[in-house]
């Protein structure tokens, strides 16, 4: 008898190890690989669009009450982040540069 229980427990003690190496994973289902995909190509779709500059003109014709005074008397109006001076000969407003510090046109009236 001692014979037969030490044969049974050596045998459940070997089909335990034996099942406890197992490594299995289960399949995944085709519902979650059809979201996984889509997931991943929603993923790539909204990094691949990208804002398109607006480009801004350098001239543009703007009213004088709609634009503002400087402290010298200048008159400017801004767009967008971008800062436009009044040319005093033609009235138009150009796109900031580092020429106008010596143009006469964009000097403070007298």
């Amino acid at each position: 008898m001692a014979k037969r229980l030490f044969f049974f427990a050596a045998f459940i003690m070997a089909f335990l190890l034996y099942s406890c190496s197992k490594k299995t994973h289960p399949s995944k289902t085709t519902e979650e690989t059809t979201t996984t995909k889509t997931d991943s190509v929603a993923v790539k779709k909204a990094i691949a669009k990208r804002n398109a500059k607006v480009p801004l003109p350098n001239v543009i014709a703007v009213n004088d009450s709609a634009a503002r005074k400087s402290v010298d008397g200048r008159y400017y109006y801004d767009v967008m982040g971008h800062r436009y001076w009044r040319n005093n000969k033609d009235g138009k407003y150009y796109l900031f540069n580092k020429s106008m510090y010596n143009d006469p046109a964009f000097q403070k009236p007298n």
